[in-house]
């Protein structure tokens, strides 16, 4: 049973990475290079769409971590994984900090009440949330090793 909840947490954690480094280095250059209007519209409608989503996938992927390495804490690689927990919290805290209070402000923007200095704030949103991308990366690449 433990070894599937580690293959199974480690997909989840994999997952998750792409989703974030997509929105990253992707999406949000995909919309940077649509006009102003079109690129605000789709990062509202983002960050409406995986503002739900995220938290229950960041807080399952801790959770999972954290039952992991509680429950194979004599096993080899049981450091790797509770580092891997705590870069996890270190994300959530990330995001609960810096990230949610712009994307809460983010994702009711329209070309009509968008403030003087949001191109400012998303480019504030992207470097952090590239910052936490390279954080769950590492908590991947533990949990990776862990398995191996």
């Amino acid at each position: 049973m433990l070894n599937a909840l580690e293959v199974f947490t480690t997909v989840l954690v994999g997952l998750m990475v792409g989703v974030e480094f997509s929105v990253a280095f992707v999406v949000n250059r995909i919309l940077g290079a649509l006009p102003e209007d079109a690129g605000l519209l789709g990062r509202a409608h983002g960050g409406r769409m995986l503002g739900a989503l995220m938290p229950v996938w960041y807080f399952t992927s801790l959770a999972l971590t954290a039952v992991w390495a509680v429950a194979g804490r004599h096993r080899p690689g049981a450091g790797l994984v509770v580092v891997a927990a705590a870069l996890l919290v270190l994300s959530v805290i990330m995001s609960v900090l810096l990230l949610v209070p712009i994307n809460n402000r983010g994702k009711t923007w329209t070309p009509e009440n968008r403030p003087e200095d949001w191109k400012e704030q998303q480019h504030r949103w992207d470097r952090w949330h590239q910052a936490r991308v390279a954080v769950i990366i590492g908590a991947f690449t533990l949990l990776a090793a862990a398995l191996a």
